[in-house]
C-alpha cells in the first residue's frame, strides 16, 4: 500500500512515537511518504534513511504561555493563523493525493493531513485540550473543536489503554467523541528493554520547543557546575539532532544528541531519568519501567497536567522548571515505584498496523 504519514514537529515526541508504527508499516511491505519539518523530520530521516520518501511542510504554530492569561491571549491571537495552516495542509494533501494516489493517510498531530476519499487515521492521546484553570465550558468547546477536525477520519488511534489511563483526562471520560471511533491501541515507544547493567545513576534527556529547551539546558548546566550531582554517574542528552557531539562537563557526559540506539541504551542503564513531561516521554518510561523526575515545559498545559497527574499517583517526582533542584528531586524519584504498562509497544504496533491496513 502507498501510505502518507504526517508527523507534527512540536518537539520530538510525535516523531519518536510514530517511528515504530512507520517501521511496522514498512516491514509489512508498505511504501511510506513522510510529511514533517524541523527536528522531527531530521530525526525520522536519521532513523529510517532511504526506506521512505520525505516532504518538508511547515507545521501549525504552537501556542505557549507562562501564565493562564498569557495562554488565552496567545491562543486567541493565533487561532486564525492555526486554522489557515490546517486549511493549507488540507489543500496540499489534496494536490499530493491527486498526483500520487495514496491508499491510506495517517497523521500524528498534523490535523489538516487527511482526505475524504482516502481512509484516514489520526494518532492522538490529547482528545480533550486542557485549558489553564480547567474551565469546563472552554474544555467542552475545545473537545468539540477537536472532534470537528477529526470528523472525516476512519479511526482515532489512542496510544493508551482503556484501563491503565497513562494519559488521564486527555483521552478518558470524553463528552463528545463516540467510543466506536476510538481505538485504544496501547503505548507507543521507540525504546526497547535491553539486557544491560543498571550502572548509570542519572540520565537527563532534553526535548521540546525553543526557547524552553535551551532555558532548561541552562538550568541543568548551572546546577551540574555547582555540584548538584557530584559523586553520581550522569549522562545528559541535549535533544539537538543538528548538533551532535560529546563533551565532559564537571564529571558528566553531555551529548548534543543521542539517536534511538543511544537513547535506548541510556534509559536502560539509568536508575533515574530526568526529562520533560511530554506524553511520549511518559510512554518511554512506562515501556522500560523507570523511575523519573518530570519537568513540564512552561506554558504547555498538557505537560503541566501530566506531571501533576502522575505525581499525585505517586509514581514519579514532578517539579516545575523554576523549582528544579537536581539533588533533591533525583533522591525523591529514586524512592518512588516509577511508571509501567500492562502491555508493551510491540503489541500496540501490531494493533495499529492491522487497523491502518484494514482501513
Amino acid at each position: 500500500m502507498r501510505i502518507l504519514y504526517a508527523v507534527g514537529s512540536w518537539g520530538l515526541g510525535h516523531a519518536t512515537r510514530s517511528l515504530p508504527v512507520i517501521t511496522g508499516l514498512l516491514d509489512r511491505g508498505s511504501a511510506v511518504t513522510i510529511v514533517s519539518t524541523g527536528r522531527a523530520l531530521l530525526l525520522l530521516r536519521q532513523a529510517l534513511g532511504d526506506r521512505c520518501v520525505y516532504l518538508d511542510w511547515p507545521d501549525v504554530p504552537q501556542t505557549l504561555g507562562r501564565t493562564a492569561v498569557e495562554f488565552y491571549l496567545r491562543s486567541a491571537l493565533a487561532l486564525p493563523w492555526m486554522l489557515q495552516a490546517m486549511q493549507r495542509e488540507r489543500a496540499l494533501t489534496a494536490r499530493l493525493h491527486h498526483a500520487q494516489r495514496f491508499d491510506r493517510i495517517v497523521s500524528d498531530n498534523r490535523y489538516g493531513v487527511q482526505h475524504p476519499d482516502v481512509p484516514s487515521f489520526h494518532v492522538a492521546h490529547s482528545l480533550r485540550f486542557l485549558a489553564p484553570g480547567r474551565l469546563a465550558p472552554l474544555e467542552w468547546a475545545l473537545e468539540a473543536f477537536n472532534y470537528r477536525w477529526f470528523a472525516g477520519l476512519r479511526r482515532i488511534l489512542v496510544p493508551d489503554t482503556r484501563a491503565d489511563r497513562l494519559s488521564g483526562d486527555l483521552a478518558h471520560g470524553l463528552r463528545i467523541f463516540p467510543a466506536e471511533r476510538l481505538a485504544y491501541i496501547g503505548i507507543l515507544s521507540r525504546l526497547r528493554a535491553r539486557p544491560v547493567p543498571r550502572d548509570l545513576d542519572v540520565f537527563i534527556t532534553l526535548s521540546g520547543p525553543e526557547p524552553q529547551r535551551a532555558l532548561l539546558e541552562g538550568i541543568i548546566r548551572r546546577q551540574i557546575a555547582a555540584g548538584a550531582l557530584r559523586g553520581r554517574s550522569v549522562v545528559v542528552a541535549l535533544g539537538r539532532p543538528e548538533a551532535p557531539g560529546v563533551e565532559r562537563f564537571n564529571g558528566c557526559e553531555i551529548h548534543g544528541y543521542l539517536d534511538q540506539a543511544g537513547q535506548e541504551e541510556m534509559v536502560n542503564r539509568a536508575q533515574v531519568v530526568v526529562g520533560r513531561a511530554g506524553y511520549s516521554t511518559i510512554m518511554d518510561l512506562a515501556e522500560l519501567e523507570r523511575r523519573a523526575v518530570l519537568i513540564p515545559t512552561p506554558g504547555q498545559t498538557e505537560q503541566v497536567y501530566l506531571a501533576g497527574y502522575h505525581g499525585r499517583r505517586g509514581t514519579v517526582r514532578a517539579v516545575s522548571q523554576g523549582r528544579l533542584r537536581l539533588d533533591r528531586d533525583v533522591a525523591d524519584a529514586a524512592g518512588r515505584p516509577g511508571l509501567g504498562a500492562p502491555e508493551k509497544t510491540a503489541a500496540s504496533v501490531r494493533r495499529a498496523v492491522d487497523l491502518i491496513l484494514a482501513g
